[in-house]
């Protein structure tokens, strides 16, 4: 595995946990050892409570969209590395964040 890591700007699209209408939001992605991580300093917005609830999100980038699974990260290492690679050179990049992580479907 390597380290390399790319951050960008893409479309999050989740299910409604109340309405199950899709609901889509634009966020900082961070690739990192080949997987797509998004993050937050609270658990208190909707997209990430939508996530956990209805773990099938789609992510579109330009013209591409992937569709995968998202699971909440809990080890606090990888969490810490996430933040740093998507605010590299802050200081909120220290700050302590919860992250998920999405596994796109084959």
């Amino acid at each position: 595995m390597t380290d390399e890591s790319v951050v960008c700007r893409v479309s999050l699209v989740t299910k409604g946990r109340k309405t199950g209408i899709a609901h889509s939001v634009m966020l900082r992605m961070v690739t990192y050892n080949g997987k797509m991580y998004f993050s937050r300093h609270k658990p208190d917005s909707d997209w990430f409570k939508n996530a956990i609830r209805n773990p099938e999100v789609e992510i579109k980038y330009h013209d591409t969209v992937k569709v995968g699974n998202a699971k909440q990260i809990k080890d606090e290492v990888l969490c810490k590395k996430i933040s740093q690679l998507k605010y590299s050179g802050e200081k909120r990049a220290n700050e302590k964040r919860v992250v998920i992580e999405v596994t796109p479907y084959e």
